[in-house]
């Protein structure tokens, strides 16, 4: 007697979305053939490496319009679908299998343990608990309709995969020629760009204050309404920390258009504007008054920028608050409140790449992760033109996506999911 054939999905990227899709439609299907296709050799690179090794798994936020503000691209989409899936899902999923998650005071949730590998372990887990098959080193070439339903899949060697259902999950790509495969399956895609990457200010004096942290700043874009406020951290190339690399996720295709040459100005202290400053340090002359300037340092700045700023300003640091002069206390003011860089590129921020472009979203159902082209082929994950700022909220939205793909194709096949 002839064995009846298993419906087959094939998952095309062995990243955070292809991983959660794969388990959680193995899972919601137990007779279904599940094979995620990882083109390197290296699975869960991302997870691997994402906060330090921590792996910011999502952001404690509970606010479907609170956190679609965090996605420069995307926003409207994801409306839709953090419907289906959302934070306290992410959370209770992982919850469900043994793994506590974490909140910090900047939001960013971490599994308890601070170790990506126990996100890793998990995914892994269910991996094996549901029959997943993983091939590594297999690269797909292209997608087409088989004749008889369903996809043929164009592996690298001139092999062939078929398959009933097709979930892209395989990351964001740096250069457009890369998704010619997708783009002949009939998608189109937005052009992709860097985000999320920091400022080369090569030569700036102040790149010799490396190292030097300042957690509370605002950075601006000269000439345009792009603005970020948070932690900033000077580097030998230039500027880092979260508020540059929020303003670069904001600013991908307009820094993108500039070459990445453009000017930015930075408020050490941003409680004050330039009115306020120089009336706080007006009054700071007369309560410090016989102090040297550079002991009393009264926006608790790191001692090093403190000297830098005196110094860039032309005040001798041993003088008296009192003996302060007009010319160069308006040098301070304008360099506490507004001191401006030239930028001269950027440098993506360590192996976090994230890509701003990707697959159109007016091509793909935000409530199934369906491609509204070809019915069976489904996209989740950074594939997609859709991307947020640093602090949890890419993995979200691969959480988010590979779970209604999973819940799609379930459902596809008669499965009741609630």
């Amino acid at each position: 007697m002839k064995a009846e054939k298993k419906t087959r999905l094939v998952v095309i990227g062995g990243g955070a979305a292809g991983f959660f899709c794969a388990v959680n439609a193995a899972r919601l299907l137990p007779g279904l053939e599940v094979i995620i296709l990882e083109k390197t050799t290296k699975i869960l690179s991302k997870v691997k490496i994402s906060g330090g090794g921590r792996c910011n798994v999502t952001h404690a936020c509970f606010s479907i319009a609170d956190m679609v503000k965090r996605y420069p691209r995307g926003a409207n989409f994801l409306k839709k679908s953090f419907h289906h899936f959302f934070t306290t899902d992410t959370i209770g999923w992982f919850q469900s299998r043994g793994v506590v998650l974490k909140t910090e005071d900047d939001g960013r949730m971490f599994p308890a343990t601070d170790r990506s590998q126990t996100i890793i372990d998990c995914l892994l887990r269910d991996v094996n608990r549901y029959g997943v098959e993983v091939s590594m080193a297999t690269e797909v070439k292209a997608i087409g309709a088989d004749k008889a339903g369903g996809f043929v899949l164009g592996l690298a060697g001139e092999r062939e995969l078929k398959a009933d259902y097709v979930c892209v999950a395989c990351g964001g790509y740096p250069k457009s020629v890369m998704f010619d495969w997708l783009v002949q399956s009939g998608h189109s895609i937005e052009t992709p760009v860097p985000s999320l990457f920091t400022f080369n200010m090569p030569g700036n004096p102040i790149t010799q204050l490396m190292g030097v942290a300042v957690p509370d700043t605002q950075v601006k874009i000269v000439g345009s309404k792009l603005s970020s406020n948070g932690p900033l951290l000077i580097t030998h190339w230039g500027l880092s920390g979260p508020a540059v690399l929020r303003l670069s996720a904001w600013g991908a295709r307009e820094l993108a258009n500039e070459q990445y040459k453009f000017s930015i100005m930075v408020n050490w202290v941003p409680a004050f504007h330039e009115n306020s400053l120089r009336e706080h340090i007006q009054s700071l002359r007369f309560e410090l008054a016989t102090q040297k300037i550079v002991n009393r340092n009264p926006f608790q700045l790191p001692q090093r920028l403190w000297d830098y700023l005196l110094e860039q300003s032309g005040i001798n640091g041993q003088i008296r608050w009192a003996d302060l002069p007009a010319k160069e206390q308006h040098k301070l003011i304008k360099m506490l409140c507004a001191q401006e860089f030239e930028v001269q590129g950027k440098t993506t921020f360590k192996e976090e790449f994230v890509t701003a472009g990707g697959i159109r979203l007016n091509e793909v159902d935000a409530s199934s992760m369906e491609s509204k082209l070809l019915p069976g082929l489904f996209f989740a994950g950074e594939i997609l033109d859709v991307d947020g700022i640093t602090g949890g909220f890419n993995f979200q939205h691969a959480w988010t996506s590979g779970y209604i793909a999973a819940v799609s194709i379930a459902k596809r096949e008669g499965v009741e999911v609630a």
